[in-house]
């Protein structure tokens, strides 16, 4: 058992199961602050609700974060060939992802240091910018992936990016950056129907079930475009050999429009997944609309996790597809870090995963209970 646990096979099989992992915990802890941020301006009209909206998530978005930087330390280890090509190729795109989720912690830190409505307001705009930038870039970035970038290895597996940054903003990866952000603003929203009270909360619940409408259609309609061959696909023709070396240049590869269909169609039980992406939506939206806001927050969660999960399911075995020189795409089979590697971390993701997530839970039960303005004038100047 302890020999097909550490096989080269399984535990490339268990990391690429890692990281969607901890990209889906991501989107759903770092997520809701995100929404909260894109949702500041709309749901917050005065100096005290906008105080009640941030100090909902004041006291979280930092561990929430972890999540980020999890997912990234995941990539870098792991898959050291896909993070070399996503740092240098996207490198405009993240340098904006970055900035933008810079001007969080100093929209926190610095808005309440001052009186001055302007003061505070333009800090309010930047922790807006904070949210909703990062929220779609990163369904632009899942639009490029499933399209295919273009890049292509050298014989001694460097990456060249052969695209720009404008590319990257073509009209199927601003959809699902659309998508992206929709559903983060539905998550948002359900966060603060769960965590604030009155105005803003009431407020939230008005502007949550038309997200999750929008997010569920969105959704629908990249579906469509996957079934149809829009949006293209990928297919390996050569055989795949999981317990091969890290060479992505010993494969064959295709263009198929119909690709990232066959592991639903191979395994119909997997139809499940993208199935929830719809429904759970649906349910957040009626959630909202029943005043149900704990299951509100869960059928978001559900609807955040099931969207990515999806686009997970629909690429394997690929981590990233190459749109020029498809036989160079990056798979989980040939462009992870060897077996010593995966097999020492995935060891110390068991020691620590399970005190980061007990350490999260801990953390959200001490800070159990509704945000109110009561609240935000008692606590004076230690509330942000």
């Amino acid at each position: 058992m302890i020999d097909f646990l550490f096989s080269y096979e399984t535990l490339r099989f268990i990391w690429w199961g890692l990281l969607g992992t901890l990209l889906v915990g991501f989107a759903v802890m770092d997520g809701f602050d995100m929404g909260v941020g894109a949702l500041l301006p709309f749901v917050a009209r005065t100096d005290i609700e906008r105080r009640v909206a941030i100090n909902t998530i004041g006291p979280v978005w930092e561990g929430n974060q972890v999540w980020f930087i999890l997912g990234g330390g995941a990539i870098f280890a792991a898959w050291p060939a896909l993070y070399a090509l996503s740092f240098s190729g996207f490198y405009l795109a993240m340098f904006l992802v970055l900035f933008a989720l810079i001007l969080r912690p100093v929209g926190f830190k610095y808005r309440s240091k001052r009186a001055s409505r302007t003061w505070r307001t333009r800090w309010d705009w930047a922790l807006f910018v904070g949210g909703a930038v990062p929220a779609l870039i990163f369904g632009v970035a899942v639009g490029n992936a499933l399209q295919g970038v273009p890049f292509h290895l050298t014989p001694d597996l460097r990456p060249i990016y052969d695209g720009s940054f404008f590319g990257l903003l073509n009209p199927v990866a601003l959809y699902c950056g659309l998508v992206s952000l929709a559903m983060l603003v539905m998550h948002g929203a359900a966060w603060l129907a769960f965590k604030a009270d009155g105005t803003v909360g009431a407020r939230a619940r008005t502007i949550g079930p038309k997200a999750a409408i929008v997010s569920a259609v969105l959704f629908a309609g990249g579906g469509l475009l996957v079934w149809t061959g829009l949006l293209g696909g990928y297919r390996v023709t050569s055989p795949i050999v999981w317990d091969g070396p890290s060479n992505p240049l010993r494969k064959s590869v295709v263009a198929d429009g119909g690709a990232w269909l066959a592991n639903f169609q191979a395994h119909p039980v997997l139809w499940l997944v993208p199935a929830l992406g719809i429904l759970a939506p649906l349910s957040a939206a009626a959630g909202f609309r029943a005043g149900r806001e704990g299951l509100t927050f869960l059928a978001s969660k559900l609807a955040v996790a099931m969207i990515i999960t999806t686009a997970g399911i629909a690429m394997f075995p690929f981590l990233l597809p190459s749109s020029t020189a498809p036989d160079h795409s990056l798979a989980a089979f040939d462009a992870s870090s060897s077996r010593a590697t995966l097999r020492t971390m995935l060891l110390a993701v068991g020691i620590f995963l399970p005190i980061i997530l007990a350490y999260t839970a801990w953390v959200y039960r001490v800070l159990w209970g509704k945000v109110s303005e009561k609240s935000i004038e008692q606590a004076g100047h230690s509330a942000y």
